[in-house]
């Protein structure tokens, strides 16, 4: 015998398992013994009905958003700018790639069928805004700078450094495949979904709302809108493991998700003196800050942890056009210049996670 181990290794579910619990009292969220059967009338996470619903009517295809506007745009930018546009879509385009490569290896080891059901349309949708942004950079980049941007996430030593936070840990799961290690692997695509993109999500709907890049900025709604219900999904797979395997939520554990959730705001503010600065009209290193500290409360608040930054709990005013210009479905375009979703299938979700 080689010795006690320390962490329990997760075994990862059978994909055929004709002797299943078909029972929606025995089902969990991991370590359970699912049939793998998409039974749409029994679901214990009666949550993942609204979930469901929301995330098939949300979508879209890149090729649906008119970027003519900003093929014009593009070489008007300042260089400022332009620098900024390269570099936040570079570190977007990897986070959307690395999402769509880790979801399979997550939902190896749930044990619930119908939150399964939501990680494959996440991973779908994962792949739709990698595509996206390459569709914006074929569209307004010339063939030898589309490789230039796409490859910066890796040549850029603070790109790396930002990368490898996440993609360390997601390693770290294929590696060690105990609970804990999962544990961090969840919150982690939390911190991504919730935090990670948002300085760049800002950035480009500060171009919008002056004047500039329109139809990258629609590119950004549908993507912001589609993050949102990922973040929804990885908070309730949080509150259900809460209830469900409660040894994993103790105060030593806690304090781990926290310094986290931390991290990835300081990696995030960091990032945006980096690529933003004070050189863009309309938005400065006060700015992404403020809505940084905001947003790691916020993520923090929703899960039932104490907040990481005192005097930061509620919106700042200064960013309250963030949340209005995110909303697809009220910024009014001309269907020939950006399709607006006005018409569209849902209604976006308020990011009030």
């Amino acid at each position: 015998m080689r010795g006690v181990r320390k962490l329990m290794e997760m075994k990862k579910k059978p994909l055929f398992n004709p002797q299943g619990d078909c029972e929606i009292q025995h089902r969990k969220m991991v370590g359970g013994n699912t049939t793998n059967l998409n039974d749409f009338n029994n679901m214990k996470y009666t949550w993942v009905s609204d979930w469901y619903r929301q995330a098939m009517n949300n979508f879209w295809i890149p090729e649906e958003i008119n970027l003519n506007v900003d093929v014009r745009d593009y070489p008007g930018l300042s260089q400022k700018e332009r620098r900024a546009y390269d570099k936040i879509l570079s570190f977007l385009v990897f986070l959307d790639s690395i999402q769509t490569a880790n979801l399979p290896a997550v939902s190896e080891y749930i044990t619930a069928n119908e939150v399964n059901l939501c990680l494959s349309i996440q991973a779908f949708q994962e792949a739709v805004h990698s595509q996206s942004y390459s569709y914006m950079l074929d569209t307004i980049c010339e063939p030898q700078k589309r490789t230039e941007v796409l490859y910066q996430w890796r040549d850029d030593e603070h790109l790396l450094k930002r990368n490898t936070f996440i993609g360390s840990l997601y390693n770290d799961f294929q590696q060690k495949k105990d609970m804990f290690t999962f544990m961090k692997t969840i919150v982690a695509n939390y911190v991504l979904e919730g935090v990670y993109f948002y300085s760049g999500f800002m950035f480009f709907y500060n171009l919008g709302r002056n004047h500039k890049m329109p139809g990258t900025a629609q590119v950004i709604r549908y993507i912001n809108r589609d993050e949102n219900t990922h973040l929804w999904l990885f908070r309730n797979i949080l509150m259900e493991l809460k209830k469900e395997e409660p040894e994993m939520f103790t105060e030593d554990k806690v304090k781990v998700y926290r310094e986290m959730i931390k991290e990835g705001c300081e990696q995030e503010m960091t990032w945006g003196a980096y690529v933003i600065g004070e050189d863009i009209a309309g938005l400065n290193g006060e700015m992404v800050r403020d809505y940084i500290k905001y947003l790691g409360n916020l993520r923090c608040f929703s899960l039932g942890f104490e907040g990481i930054y005192q005097g930061h709990d509620t919106e700042p005013e200064s960013m309250r056009w963030v949340g209005q210009y995110s909303n697809a479905n009220l910024i009014k375009t001309d269907f020939f210049e950006a399709k607006s979703t006005a018409y569209a299938k849902s209604s976006a979700l308020v990011d009030d996670l």
